[in-house]
């Protein structure tokens, strides 16, 4: 089987690129119900946890018993009715339903198509830059994964353990092989990624008495560290923060953006993390050539 699909990229490389993008497109769909579900299972356990430890009855459970990333099935927020298959075309069936819901014609949310055709392209660039091959199948991976942290940490300022953790550890383990780099690069990349960012969160509270960001974000700088190495982390953490400090500014300038109110940084560092991933070696060199080195 993996030797047709790489002949058949090989014979038809455009064609390859294509299913990817689609299969990407798919991938988006489902990372929709990730986005939306994962924070309310883990607010679900969190409460749980409390009631259990605090012995008592959580008779008051606004969700249904079974919630998971599979039931219940896709469903209208509106009139409950469920989304058929058909229904659920990415972006197709949003273009031919016209941004509504099939029986109650409530609007739905313009970000889901959004996602999927986000989810497609990153996809499609993953594909072209990489052909074929082991790096392609972890490429799409730390890329799907980007996507999802991303868009939760907007909506809820949290990047879920269940995500990144794995990451982590998969970083480390494709290092062995090596994928992108090597297992001692990919080691101290993951001990120096977290250890930064938790340097610059101890002394910033330390002056500020706030928390300038997350431990989230400093697993999210160890996944890049353990799956690209420890030297891309300047980059990153560059690109990042100059990216971040744009739209910061820009949000407060011209949306009246609270200053008080905490700005996610995951999805400034995922976005560095994936550039580096794809033209990693291009941006470290216009970096090293930039500091003189």
């Amino acid at each position: 089987m993996m030797q047709i699909w790489f002949d058949f990229s090989l014979a038809y490389p455009y064609a390859f690129i294509v299913t990817i993008t689609v299969l990407g497109l798919l991938v988006g769909s489902f990372l929709n119900v990730v986005i939306y579900r994962l924070p309310i299972m883990m607010k679900r356990e969190w409460r749980q946890e409390c009631f259990e430890y605090l012995e008592l009855d959580d008779k008051d459970e606004p969700e249904p018993k079974t919630f998971n990333l599979t039931l219940p099935l896709s469903h209208c927020p509106n009139c409950k009715k469920e989304v058929k298959p058909y229904q659920n075309i990415p972006i197709v069936s949003y273009a031919l339903l016209k941004g509504r819901c099939w029986h109650c014609r409530s609007p739905i949310a313009l970000r889901y198509p959004l996602i999927e055709a986000l989810t497609g392209i990153c996809s499609a660039i993953v594909a072209f830059h990489f052909g074929f091959g082991l790096e392609l199948v972890f490429a799409l991976l730390l890329t799907w994964c980007l996507i999802a942290l991303s868009f939760i940490d907007l909506d809820t300022q949290l990047l879920p353990d269940s995500i990144t953790m794995p990451l982590l550890w998969c970083g480390l383990a494709i290092s062995t092989y090596p994928v992108f780099c090597d297992t001692e690069s990919s080691i101290f990349g993951a001990i120096l990624g977290y250890l930064s960012l938790w340097s610059v969160y101890k002394v910033f509270k330390l002056l500020t008495g706030k928390e300038g960001m997350g431990y989230g974000d400093f697993k999210l700088l160890g996944v890049f560290g353990a799956w690209l190495g420890w030297q891309y982390l300047p980059m990153i953490v560059l690109l990042s923060s100059l990216v971040g400090t744009i739209f910061g500014l820009s949000m407060m300038l011209f949306k009246h953006h609270n200053r008080n109110k905490p700005i996610p940084f995951g999805p400034y560092l995922a976005a560095a993390g994936w550039l580096a991933l794809i033209w990693g070696e291009d941006f470290n060199q216009l970096y090293l050539t930039a500091i003189g080195l």
